[in-house]
């Protein structure tokens, strides 16, 4: 048996036994700890029981008894330690607040927020909806009864808005359970779980639809859109003759156009569906690009009043209102790009729908349809700015057109 004396003149690295298993234990570097060494299912074990200058002979050995008790108890001592650290660690973890993991959550997945309103959006409806009720709550306590506090009050008057808090509940308490910060089901999942406690959003809410102008009125508008000077009219003028969206447009840079191949291609991540889109560009399309100011240093076509900045997303929005068109959108003149194809020429569905970048069809079909259809959309494009800038006269019907 050792003796503290004896404990005090070891210098020579190596293992000193004191009897039943526990052992002094010096390195090559001079550290001395306590050693328990067992034998368990066959194999001999070892688990560290502290450093001999923080527990002395008397609370080593007091140590060793305690683990001998668990063996003779059935119970391995050094996988009854890591039970015990696991889950005094995930007693920490589980002190984590809502608002804490959100934020959390927020800055590891910021970047999939292609728009920027989007991306300010998710933190701010957190902060004004669920924070005040769950917000400094640790994860493991959030319930159901919780979450509807959070979104019922404003479910039927603000349906769009509790839904969306609702999901990015649910995103921020999906993550806290893989991180191993809450564990059980998600108390904010839609289906089979509140679907059976509050109504459906189509019972309390019809959709809005973005309000479009009648493609029959819409050589006229462009005739006074084409008329009136600034970045905002030009923007709006090019966003309705590539049937494009108000990111796409406002994102776009000149390295995307090629004017050789009368081209505009919008990278994937500025894309809805992450998805390079190559746009034609027609006579006019071109015309609006060549005629605009550049900058140095600058890279966005629609230079906004910032320097090195491109323009707001709200400036297409605010020329309507100044035209007295605030009844209609930007995003609706691609419905009235889309009712005119339809409705006026004989290009397919299909075609259509690459124009406007839409996903067509199913998986299957997806991965069978490679190809973009490019010239046959560059047709679909060009008899677009015919329409647009070549109207027909007044009262006369405008025939059925067949694709080339």
């Amino acid at each position: 048996m050792l003796t503290a004396k004896r404990i005090a003149t070891l210098t020579k690295p190596g293992r000193y036994g004191d009897g039943h298993g526990l052992y002094l234990q010096i390195t090559k570097a001079g550290v001395r700890s306590w050693l328990f060494r067992y034998r368990r299912d066959g194999r001999e074990r070892a688990m560290g029981l502290g450093p001999s200058h923080v527990v002395g002979l008397a609370a080593a050995r007091e140590r060793a008894r305690a683990a001998r008790l668990q063996l003779l108890d059935g119970i391995d001592p050094l996988e009854a330690k890591k039970a015990g650290r696991a889950a005094r660690a995930l007693a920490a973890a589980k002190a984590l607040t809502f608002a804490d993991a959100a934020e959390q959550y927020f800055a590891q997945h910021e970047r999939k927020w292609r728009n920027a309103k989007h991306r300010a959006q998710f933190l701010s409806t957190l902060k004004t909806y669920a924070f005040p009720k769950i917000g400094k709550l640790p994860l493991g306590e959030i319930d159901t009864g919780l979450i509807l506090k959070a979104i019922e009050p404003i479910w039927l008057t603000k349906t769009e808005t509790a839904n969306r808090v609702r999901g990015r509940i649910e995103a921020v308490l999906d993550w806290a359970t893989v991180r191993g910060y809450r564990t059980g089901d998600n108390p904010a999942r839609w289906r089979g779980h509140l679907e059976n406690v509050l109504p459906a959003r189509a019972q309390v809410q019809k959709p809005k639809h973005h309000a479009a102008l009648p493609y029959v009125e819409l050589p006229a508008f462009i005739c006074d859109l084409a008329g009136r000077q600034g970045t905002a009219a030009r923007a709006l003028e090019f966003t309705i003759a590539t049937a494009a969206r108000t990111g796409e447009t406002i994102g776009a840079t000149w390295p995307e156009i090629d004017f050789d191949a009368k081209t505009w291609t919008v990278p994937a991540g500025r894309m809805k569906a992450s998805k390079e889109h190559r746009v034609p560009l027609s006579d006019r399309a071109l015309a609006i690009l060549k005629a605009l100011p550049r900058e140095a240093g600058n890279d966005f076509i629609f230079i906004g009043p910032t320097k090195g900045h491109g323009f707001s997303n709200m400036a297409m929005s605010k020329l309507l209102q100044r035209m007295g068109r605030d009844e209609i959108t930007v995003h609706g003149f691609r419905s009235t790009f889309m009712d005119w194809a339809h409705e006026q020429t004989a290009f397919p569905k299909v075609t259509i729908d690459m124009a406007l970048a839409h996903v067509v069809g199913d998986k299957v079909e997806a991965a069978y349809r490679r190809g973009d259809l490019f010239e046959k959309r560059c047709a679909l494009m060009s008899a677009w700015a015919k329409y647009l800038y070549a109207p027909a006269p007044e009262g006369e019907v405008v025939p059925l057109r067949r694709a080339p």
